[in-house]
């Protein structure tokens, strides 16, 4: 009964990620135990918050998903007087387009409830996701590592946030505005009704690829601490770095229209040399603390 006990206490702590009895070292199946109850945290928070947004799905698309596409959505009159503000009038104006959306397949709406559950709980459980994988690695790093490393999970969220957002309120609508508006041929024979599965993906992925591409400056940083990169290197390759973000722009936009992977290249280029500037600044310091070492 006491093993039972005990065994049932580990069980919680380890759910609860409470454990603090490990063992100085570590055999493999024992970090390979661990992380499988990392990952399982993981797995409940995204879960539980999937969950939640298939409850309430359905203000979820009327407000969340759907909002993009129509023409009451914020970002249109922001850009328009956005425009008159710093007086170009309507050079940044998007004429709203209503779009309409069709369901061609038997489980289309029950797929697409699922696919807008799923991705919006890794969207929501992404801080805690990467929470439990900082503190995976954290017993493998030093305590000066450690130092350095206890804010990276605010800034990486800050970061995937950010880029969410701009992929969400500034690009879906220039991306939805061109292709709603694209036309073949003169007779008009060709009505532009999508399928809700293809702009619901469209739209996640422009989400989560500007999520991830935002989080540039944190990779560089990483990179950078433990000696993989450096300021001058990223500053003599800036030519390749640049074709690699025009690419990287066609990618994380459907359209095809420059106007869209511009306001993509623009912000990666921006966080390219953001990145320059943050390698650069652990360069001066690692030559420093050398200088005053030797």
């Amino acid at each position: 009964m006491a093993d039972q006990g005990a065994n049932r206490k580990s069980f919680f702590q380890r759910l609860s990620g409470k454990e603090t009895s490990l063992q100085e070292e570590m055999t493999f199946f024992d970090h390979i135990e661990d992380l499988r109850w990392h990952i399982m945290r993981s797995v409940i928070v995204w879960l539980t918050a999937a969950i939640a947004i298939f409850v309430f799905r359905d203000w979820v698309y009327d407000n969340v998903i759907l909002a993009p596409s129509d023409e009451s959505f914020v970002s249109y009159g922001a850009l328009r007087r956005f425009g008159h503000w710093i007086g170009v009038g309507d050079a940044f104006y998007m004429p709203p387009i209503k779009i309409s959306f069709q369901v061609n397949v038997v489980n289309g709406t029950f797929t697409s409830a699922i696919n807008i559950a799923m991705i919006g709980g890794v969207i929501l459980a992404f801080p805690f996701i990467f929470w439990e994988l900082w503190r995976f690695v954290k017993p493998a790093l030093s305590p000066k590592e450690v130092k350095y490393g206890r804010t990276s999970i605010f800034w990486v969220s800050l970061c995937f946030f950010t880029g969410a957002a701009f992929g969400y309120f500034l690009l879906a609508p220039f991306t939805f505005n061109f292709l709603a508006g694209f036309t073949l041929g003169t007779k008009g024979a060709i009505q532009y009704i999508p399928s809700v599965n293809d702009y619901i993906e469209s739209l996640t992925n422009l989400i989560l690829g500007c999520g991830l591409a935002f989080e540039l400056p944190v990779l560089t940083y990483v990179l950078a601490k433990i000696g993989l990169v450096t300021g001058k290197f990223l500053k003599k390759y800036f030519k390749f770095a640049f074709v690699i973000i025009l690419v990287v722009s066609a990618i994380i936009t459907p359209s095809p229209d420059w106007t869209s992977q511009l306001l993509v290249a623009i912000p990666l280029t921006l966080l390219y040399w953001i990145s320059i500037a943050l390698a650069s600044s652990v360069d001066r310091k690692r030559a420093k603390e050398e200088k005053e070492w030797s």
